[in-house]
């Protein structure tokens, strides 16, 4: 198997895009050779804990509420295109994404981190709910069949918090300024949002290369 490295942050909608449009790739190929992973890289890793007002975030990021809107009209778009109506109305806090690094962590150890990774987009961007919030996170950790009291527990104290700031730090020290970012095989860079038919592209070349069946 080709490791597959994804940095992403769960509040990220570029990042929900790639995932939604690299997903569609891989069940499109059947059998594909990765072995996925994701990283950490937190958008605000300055973001006070508690987070902050959506709009407050959005109009001070982007310049204005004016520039904020047109910018989110652009990915509402490729949203749409990639088949997810985000639902950016129920969305009242930019949170603070460390915990929500730390689960996806945690979740990796018990190989359960894509569907992790899944329904934390899906709580942010489809339901509003707040993936700071340790009641949501156990609940998406139950869902996903890890064990909700050790993650409760885990989360109430800073667990892995140094080991997902270093994560993050290194991730920049190697040059990743954005997300989603991959790295095929520790090699290859594959930046950004990237259409079904790149991967399938990518996946085709990578099994010929390694004698799987196309």
């Amino acid at each position: 198997m080709i490791q597959l490295d994804i940095f992403s942050d769960p509040i990220c909608p570029w990042c929900f895009i790639g995932k939604t449009l690299l997903d569609r790739a891989l069940g499109e190929a059947g059998e594909h050779p990765f072995t996925i992973e994701y990283h950490p890289f937190q958008l605000n890793p300055d973001m006070p804990k508690g987070g902050m007002d959506r709009r407050a975030y959005l109009e001070g990021k982007f310049g204005g509420k004016k520039q904020a809107a047109e910018i989110y009209g652009r990915i509402a778009e490729a949203a749409e295109e990639a088949g997810l109506m985000l639902n950016f109305a129920a969305i009242e806090r930019t949170p603070n994404t460390l915990d929500a690094h730390r689960l996806i962590h945690w979740a990796g150890l018990e190989q359960r981190q894509v569907p992790v990774v899944s329904m934390l987009f899906d709580a942010y961007f489809m339901q509003g709910r707040d993936i700071e919030d340790h009641e949501v996170l156990a609940d998406i950790a139950d869902s996903a069949g890890c064990d909700a009291a050790v993650i409760q527990r885990l989360l109430s104290g800073d667990a892995d918090a140094d080991n997902i700031r270093a994560r993050d730090a290194h991730a920049r020290e190697r040059g990743i300024t954005g997300v989603p970012t991959h790295i095929i095989a520790n090699q290859h860079v594959v930046p950004g949002c990237q259409p079904p038919d790149l991967w399938l592209k990518l996946i085709d070349e990578i099994n010929s290369q390694i004698g799987r069946p196309q």
